[in-house]
């Protein structure tokens, strides 16, 4: 009998956030063992529930939502979504512009498939969030990672990106705010890339899944707010926001100058027909969680767990010694730094694999998001303060085996 491999198609395709030390981890559970997982954002995990009105709505849309919808989603959410865009400035949108996902994970994946051909080159961040890279190479395009500089509170770095511009490059992405950083990008430095893509004429994909978790009084400028006469492509969703990760609610949004983009609007109509829609059912709470008061405010101002969260795991990763990190601005992730003149640190998920065995937590690699040096990971900073207390002594006293 013959055997089958998988697809030379996903040969350079990775996603080290459910990777080989979340194997490690699942076989630890099945032998009893506890775990504190904090390797995704999933908000439910850690006690931040859904609020009451999207329960309520789901429970109430339960029975209208056996069928399915347009392909590109349910008319009272994608209304609901256009609306969301003209209140935060969106340029040029309509109903027609809206395409509802399952998550923005399903919509990233059909927007590369939509756009690439083998050899296309698309720039992403680095670090970046890894499904930016892999849905590229899915695709069959190159991932072109532009650096985002640690020194400057993780801001890309302007003149690296125009360094990697070539013939070959169709667009650019950014993660605002950014995951795995926590970094917020200013008025200033979107208007700088804007620049960028109008001389080179890019498209520019924004992913904004985190623009509602923003601390500090700052506020959250959609880079397409600022590109009337480019064309932008913003994903967002409720998973992060609304606590709602399992329900998969997602969007992506078309807006500014689609006259050129004729050809690649008709790929994604076509991939949006292919999957039929989206969940209907879950489609179905996007006008009352983008209506009225958002519960998520509470969280990001002092006295509320995400605030006073991130305060504290910044304060207590920097007190270890050889360990360092920017204070994240948005969402709920920090990108420590490892001294590796004071440890003896070569692979950075052997360093993660070794944590979670010795210390039962699982964390994700810093190269496990595209970063070029074996010197960094992600915390996720939900669990309460006391599990976070708990996170700072182990890995005080775990480092201490790899000190130089």
């Amino acid at each position: 009998m013959r055997d089958f491999e998988k697809s030379q198609k996903l040969e350079h395709v990775s996603y080290d956030i459910r990777g080989p030390v979340l194997d490690e981890a699942q076989k630890m559970r099945a032998n009893g063992e506890k775990i504190l997982r904090l390797n995704t954002g999933n908000p439910a995990e850690f006690g931040f529930l859904a609020p009451d009105e999207v329960i309520q709505d789901l429970i109430h849309n339960a029975v209208a939502s056996e069928g399915y919808s347009d392909s590109k989603g349910i008319f009272s959410a994608r209304k609901a979504i256009v609306q969301y865009c003209q209140l935060k400035g969106f340029p040029n949108v309509d109903i027609e512009d809206i395409y509802t996902g399952n998550g923005v994970s399903e919509l990233i994946v059909m927007a590369m498939q939509g756009l690439l051909d083998t050899g296309d080159e698309v720039l992403i961040p680095m670090p970046d969030y890894p499904l930016w890279t892999a849905s590229v190479s899915l695709a069959g395009g190159t991932a072109v990672h532009y650096i985002c500089d640690e020194q400057a509170g993780w801001f890309p770095d302007i003149d690296d990106i125009k360094s990697k511009i070539t013939t070959n490059t169709k667009a650019i992405v950014l993660i605002n705010p950014n995951n795995p950083t926590g970094a917020l990008y200013s008025k200033e430095l979107l208007l700088e890339i804007v620049k960028v893509a109008r001389e080179h004429d890019l498209i520019i994909f924004s992913d904004e899944i985190y623009d509602r978790l923003v601390m500090d009084g700052q506020t959250h400028v959609p880079i397409a707010s600022l590109a009337p006469d480019l064309f932008v492509v913003t994903m967002n969703g409720l998973s992060k926001s609304h606590r709602i990760a399992g329900f998969r609610v997602g969007w992506m949004v078309l807006s500014g100058d689609k006259s050129h983009v004729k050809g690649y609007i008709e790929g994604l109509n076509m991939l949006a027909s292919m999957r039929l829609c989206s969940n209907v059912l879950a489609q179905s709470v996007v006008q009352t969680s983008l209506g009225g008061v958002q519960s998520v405010d509470k969280l990001l101002l002092p006295g509320g767990r995400i605030y006073e969260q991130r305060n504290f795991i910044y304060k207590a990763i920097n007190e270890i010694p050889g360990l360092s990190a920017v204070k994240p601005q948005a969402a709920f992730y920090m990108f420590p730094k490892i001294d590796r003149e004071m440890y003896r640190i070569d692979d950075d998920e052997q360093f993660v694999l070794n944590f979670l065995k010795q210390e039962k937590i699982l964390l994700v690699h810093g190269r496990g998001f595209n970063w070029n040096q074996p010197d960094h990971f992600r915390i996720v900073y939900l669990p309460r303060v006391d599990e976070l207390a708990e996170i700072q002594e182990k890995m005080e006293r775990f480092l201490k085996q790899y000190k130089r």
